[in-house]
C-alpha cells in the first residue's frame, strides 16, 4: 500500500481501500480501466488481488522480479501474483498454519495461468536438493498433461478448462516443496460427445492427431483429418490458428515422462478407441432392432480396447435390467453408444489424475504444511445454459457465500484483537441461493434426483413440472409457467430461471435427466470389464457389475464434493486472486467497461471492498506507521525510544489527527479516511529534500572525521608492523621467541600459502616446495598424508576389472620380475579371462581338455589329459583360476585346438571299459568304463 500512495497520481490507486468514493462501482472500474491502460493489471483491495488478463506477454515474470518479491512486506511493493504468493508462503512458515490460495474468474479471465504463476515461483524460490527438484517439475509438469486431457477451446477461451481442480501443495519443516495432492470436480464429459458450433473436443485428441507420428497412427488405425472423426466435427472449428496441436503434443508427451508415467501406449489406445466408437453408426431391422453398420470401426474399436469384438458389437446394442434382455432402437443405441464414450473418457482422467497424485506423493513423515491452490470453472452465463452450467453456477454461489464468510469472519476477528467497535456491513447473504439449489427433499437437486428415480413415465418435462409444483413462489426461481407477461416473452416453456448473486441464469432443462443419471448399461460395463487394458480394468471393476446398489446422481456426487471442498477451504487460511477478462475478443489493449461491470459484480468485489473498508481505509502495525512516518514529528526523529503506541500518538497529535479520523488499537493504528493518509503521505513527501539534505550533511561530517582517524590509524599500524618485521627478520636464526614469532608466522604462513596452490596433482609427480627450516618436518608430513590421499582417491576411482588386472601383475611381478627375460613384454599386455578353459564329458570317464588359445599357427593347440580324481582336479583348477564358468560340460562330444590351426573332435559313447580309439572322420573316440587308468599327458599336435 505504501507503494501505492506514491504512484496515486499518475495511474489511480493500487489498493481500492483507498478509493475516496468506494462506493461507486464506476469509480472502481474507472481505477480499473487506467491501470489497465498502463498494463499494470494487478491491483489489490486490501489483501485480496484483482488480476486483469492483459491478453499478451508482460516483463514481469523474470526470476529478478521473483528475487524482488521474495521476503518483502506485502504492501512495499506493487500489486503482483508473486506477492500473493510470498505472503502465503511466508505466513505458512512463521504462524505454521496451512495455507490456501482461492483462483476465481469466468473462462478466459487467466485462472489457470496465475496458478501456473504460482507454482512456478515456488518452485524457483522455494529450498531444493535433487529430489525436490524433480518433484517441482512434476508439479509443473502436471498442468500441461491435465490441460490436454481437461481443457478445450470454447468460444470464450481457447483453453478453458472443463474441470475443476484443487491441488495441495505439501512443504517439509524447512518450507521445501516434498508432495502433492490434486482433487478434480465435474469434468464436462458431455463435451466428449458434443460441441456447440464454434467449440472444439478436448485438446488431446487434436494433439494427437496432428503431433502423433506415422507409425502411431498407423497402429492405432488412426487418420490425421479430424474431419473423419464424429466426435470432433460437431463444432466445426477442427483447427486453431492460435494454437498448435503438434507443438503442444510434444509438451504433452514430454511431461508424461517428467511425471514418470510409463502406460503412454494403453492410455492412447483409449483415446483412439473413443474416436472409433463415435464412428460407430446404426441401421435399424425391421422389428426395431438395432445392428451395428460399419463393422471397420467395431474391429478397431475391439482392437485397440482389446475387448472381445463379438461382446462389443452385440451388447452396445442391446440393453440388459433385471436378468431381461432387450434389443435398442436406433436412438437408444446412439445414446448407449455416447454413453460409454463418455464414461471411457471420464474414468479415463480421474485415473490419469490419480497417477499424477502417485508420482506427486509425499516421500516423507507427517507433519507438513500444506498450501492450496483451487482453480475452478468461474460463474458461467451461456446462450444455452445446461445442465453443466448449472452444477458451475452452484459452485460459484458456495464459493463466494465463503468467500463473504471467511472475509467477513477474518475482519470481525482483527477488530476485536485489536480492541476496535466492529461497524456492520450490509451485503447481500446468498445463502437462499444455496439453499434452494441444495435443501434436502425441496431444493432442485433433491427435485432431480427423485424425478430421476421415480418409477413411470419421466422425462425433463415433467421434472420442470415438478420444480413448478414445489419451488412455486421463490423469490429467486421462475418458470415461463410461474412468470409475468413481460418475461414469459423472452423465457422459452422449456426454461427456468435462477436469479444468482451475480444475476439471472435461464437453464434450459433438455437433457438434464440423463446427464444427472449418468448411467451406463450393466451389459456394457460387464464387456469393459474383459477388457486387456489394464487401464480400463482398473476403470471397470467387476465389483461395480455385481453390486445391486445404484450408484449416486451426477449433481449430488458433486454437491457432497463441494462440501468435502468447502470444509478443506474452511480449514486453511485463505488468500484470493480475482481474474477478470477485459474483452471477449481476446485483444490486448481492449477494455470493455459492460463486460467488465459484469464480472465485478458477480465476483463480489464491491461487497469485499465494503466489508474490506468497514469504517477503516488503512490499517498497519505501529512499528510499521512509525518507521515510515517518524520523519515528521521531532520527538520521533530520528529513533523513538519508547514504547511504540506512544510513539505512534505523538507522531498524530503532531501532525493533527483529529479523534474521528482514526483509532489506536492493541498493535495497529487505523485511519478512517484515505484524505487523512494522503495528506500525511503528501507532508512526508515534501519532508524528503530536508532529511535528505539533514542525510547528507551528518554524512560529510561523519565522513571527514572518519577519513582523519582512519588516515592516522593506518600509519600508525604501518609503523607497527613494519618495526615487528625488521626486528624478527633480524632474529629469524634464533628460537622462536616474542622478537621473531611475527616473521616466523609471516614466512610459515607465507610457504602454506604457496603450496596450497602448488599441490601436486598426480601420483607420478614428484615436485614439492621447498620449505623454510622450521617447517621442513611439517613439510615432509604433509607430502606424506598428501601423497597417501592422491593414492587412496586414485584406488576409489580403479574399476573392478582394472583392479583385478593390476592384482594379476603384481603377482606375475613377485615371480617372474627380473627372473625371466619375457617378463617386460608379457606383463605389458592385458591378461585376459579368455586364455584359460576346461572341457569334460557328461560320461564317467576321466578325460578333460585344457583349451588354450592359439595366437599363432605354430604353437601346438590344447592339452587333452585323464585323470582318475577328474571332478576334484577340475574343481580345484577352476577355484584357483577363478574360472568356475569356464567349464564346459558336454554330453556328446568336444571339440579342441590343434596345431597349425587345426581342429580335432573327441567324441564319448558308453561302453564296458575305458578305451581311446581312433574314429569315423578322424575323430578321438572315448569309450567310457568302470576301470580307472592312470594319467595320461598327451600333445594332441602328433596325431
Amino acid at each position: 500500500m505504501e507503494s501505492s500512495l506514491t504512484a496515486r497520481d499518475r495511474v489511480g490507486v493500487q489498493d481500492f481501500v483507498l478509493l475516496e468514493n468506494y462506493n461507486s462501482e464506476a469509480a472502481f472500474i474507472e481505477n480499473l480501466r487506467r491501470r489497465f491502460g498502463e498494463n499494470l493489471i494487478y491491483t489489490y483491495i486490501g489483501s485480496v488481488l484483482v488480476s486483469v488478463n492483459p491478453y499478451k506477454e508482460l516483463e514481469i515474470y523474470s526470476k529478478q522480479q521473483m528475487e524482488r518479491y521474495r521476503g518483502v512486506s506485502f504492501y512495499e511493493i506493487s500489486p503482483h501474483i508473486y506477492a500473493v504468493s510470498d505472503n502465503t508462503y511466508r505466513a505458512m512458515r512463521t504462524e505454521r498454519k496451512d495455507q490456501c490460495i482461492l483462483i476465481s474468474g469466468e473462462s478466459g479471465a487467466g485462472k489457470t495461468e496465475a496458478s501456473k504463476k504460482i507454482l512456478l515461483y515456488y518452485a524457483v524460490t522455494c529450498p531444493t536438493n535433487d529430489h525436490m527438484a524433480t518433484l517441482g517439475d512434476r508439479l509443473l509438469q502436471s498442468n500441461p498433461v491435465l490441460e490436454a486431457f481437461g481443457n478445450a477451446k470454447t468460444l470464450r477461451n481457447d483453453n478453458s478448462s472443463r474441470f475443476g481442480k484443487y491441488m495441495d501443495v505439501q512443504f517439509d519443516f524447512r518450507g521445501a516443496p516434498v508432495g502433492g495432492h490434486i482433487l478434480n470436480y465435474l469434468l464436462e464429459k458431455s463435451r466428449v460427445v458434443h460441441q456447440n458450433h464454434g467449440e472444439r473436443n478436448f485438446h488431446i485428441f487434436y494433439q494427437l492427431l496432428d503431433g502423433g507420428d506415422n507409425d502411431l497412427l498407423t497402429t492405432l488405425d488412426l487418420e490425421r483429418k479430424p474431419q473423419n472423426y464424429h466426435y470432433l466435427v460437431k463444432g466445426n472449428c477442427p483447427r486453431l490458428s492460435s494454437v498448435s496441436d503438434k507443438n503442444n503434443w510434444k509438451v504433452v508427451m514430454k511431461a508424461l515422462s517428467v511425471i514418470g508415467f510409463t502406460e503412454e501406449e494403453k492410455l492412447l489406445n483409449i483415446i483412439a478407441s473413443v474416436l472409433h466408437l463415435g464412428n460407430t453408426q446404426f441401421g435399424e431391422g425391421e422389428e426395431g432392432e438395432t445392428y451395428i453398420t460399419t463393422e471397420t470401426q467395431i474391429t478397431n474399436l475391439a482392437k485397440v480396447r482389446t475387448v472381445p469384438l463379438v461382446l462389443l458389437g452385440v451388447q452396445i446394442c442391446k440393453n440388459t435390467c433385471k436378468k431381461m434382455i432387450s434389443p435398442l432402437d436406433f436412438e437408444q443405441a446412439v445414446s448407449a453408444r455416447d454413453a460409454l464414450a463418455k464414461a471411457v473418457y471420464g474414468r479415463t482422467f480421474t485415473w490419469l489424475v490419480e497417477k499424477i497424485n502417485q508420482s506427486l506423493a509425499l516421500k516423507v513423515g507427517k507433519g507438513c504444511s500444506v498450501i492450496g491452490l483451487l482453480d475452478i470453472y468461474g460463474f458461467e452465463v451461456l446462450q444455452h445454459n445446461s445442465f453443466e452450467q448449472f452444477c458451475i453456477n452452484y459452485c460459484n454461489e458456495k464459493l463466494q457465500q465463503l468467500f463473504i464468510e471467511l472475509t467477513l469472519r477474518s475482519e470481525q476477528e482483527e477488530y476485536e484483537t485489536e480492541g476496535i467497535a466492529w461497524e456492520t456491513v450490509q451485503y447481500f447473504d446468498n445463502k437462499i441461493i444455496c439453499d434452494l439449489i441444495e435443501e434436502k427433499h425441496k431444493g432442485i437437486i433433491s427435485i432431480l434426483d427423485e424425478e430421476c428415480l421415480r418409477p413411470g413415465e419421466t422425462c425433463d418435462v415433467s421434472f420442470l413440472e415438478k420444480l413448478e409444483d414445489t419451488l412455486g413462489g421463490h423469490p429467486h426461481f421462475v418458470t415461463h409457467k410461474l412468470a409475468n407477461g413481460k418475461t414469459r416473452r423472452v423465457m422459452s416453456r422449456e426454461e427456468f430461471r435462477l436469479l444468482h448473486y451475480a444475476g439471472e441464469v435461464n437453464y434450459n432443462i433438455n437433457g438434464f435427466l440423463d446427464k444427472n443419471n449418468d448411467l451406463l448399461n450393466r451389459n456394457l460395463k460387464e464387456v469393459m470389464c474383459q477388457s486387456d487394458n489394464q487401464i480400463l480394468s482398473h476403470c471397470f471393476r467387476r465389483e461395480e457389475v455385481i453390486d445391486q446398489k445404484r450408484p449416486e446422481m451426477a449433481a449430488t456426487q458433486f454437491k457432497n464434493s463441494l462440501t468435502k471442498l468447502m470444509e478443506i477451504l474452511m480449514s486453511k487460511e485463505p488468500s484470493y486472486v480475482r481474474c477478470i477478462k477485459p474483452n471477449d475478443a481476446k485483444q490486448p489493449g481492449r477494455f470493455d467497461e459492460v463486460l467488465v461491470r459484469h464480472q465485478v459484480k458477480y465476483l463480489g468485489l464491491m461487497e469485499n471492498l465494503r466489508v474490506r473498508r468497514a469504517g477503516f481505509a488503512y490499517r498497519r502495525r505501529f512499528e510499521a506507521f512509525l518507521q515510515r512516518y517518524k520523519p515528521l514529528c521531532p520527538e520521533t526523529w530520528p529513533n523513538w525510544h519508547g514504547r511504540l503506541a506512544d510513539g505512534v500518538s505523538a507522531l498524530v497529535n503532531h501532525l493533527g489527527y483529529k479523534a474521528e479520523e482514526y483509532k489506536l488499537g492493541r498493535s495497529k493504528i487505523f485511519i478512517r479516511f484515505p484524505k487523512t493518509l494522503f495528506t500525511t503521505e503528501d507532508a512526508l513527501e515534501a519532508k524528503k529534500p530536508d532529511i535528505g539534505a539533514s542525510l547528507i550533511l551528518c554524512y560529510c561530517l561523519f565522513l571527514d572525521v572518519f577519513l582523519q582517524l582512519y588516515v592516522q590509524l593506518i600509519s600508525l599500524l604501518v609503523c607497527v608492523f613494519l618495526f615487528r618485521f625488521i626486528k624478527g627478520f633480524i632474529y629469524r636464526h634464533e628460537e622462536y621467541c616474542p622478537e621473531n614469532e611475527y616473521f616466523l608466522d609471516h614466512v610459515r604462513y607465507s610457504f602454506l600459502k604457496n603450496l596450497r596452490k602448488n599441490l601436486p596433482k598426480s601420483v607420478l609427480d614428484k615436485n614439492w616446495p621447498t620449505p623454510p627450516p622450521s617447517l621442513i618436518e611439517a613439510s615432509e608430513h604433509l607430502r606424506r598424508v598428501h601423497m597417501r590421499n592422491m593414492v587412496m582417491k586414485y584406488c576409489r576411482r580403479v574399476q573392478p576389472e582394472w583392479k583385478k588386472q593390476m592384482m594379476q601383475k603384481v603377482v606375475a611381478s613377485e615371480i617372474f620380475k627380473d627372473q625371466k627375460d619375457s617378463y617386460p613384454q608379457g606383463v605389458g599386455r592385458l591378461f585376459l579371462d579368455s586364455r584359460l578353459g576346461i572341457s569334460v564329458s557328461s560320461l564317467s570317464d576321466g578325460m578333460f581338455v585344457l583349451h588354450l588359445p592359439n595366437e599363432d599357427n605354430k604353437q601346438k593347440g590344447d592339452l587333452v589329459l585323464h585323470c582318475n580324481h577328474v571332478i576334484e582336479l577340475v574343481t580345484k583348477l577352476a577355484m584357483m583360476a577363478s574360472k568356475v564358468n569356464y567349464v564346459n560340460i558336454s554330453p556328446g562330444s568336444i571339440r579342441f585346438a590343434m596345431a597349425r590351426g587345426k581342429e580335432g573332435i573327441i567324441d564319448f559313447v558308453r561302453g564296458s571299459e575305458l578305451k581311446v580309439t581312433k574314429g569315423k572322420r578322424g575323430h578321438l573316440l572315448v569309450s567310457a568304463g568302470r576301470k580307472v587308468f592312470f594319467i595320461i599327458l598327451k600333445n594332441i599336435s602328433a596325431s
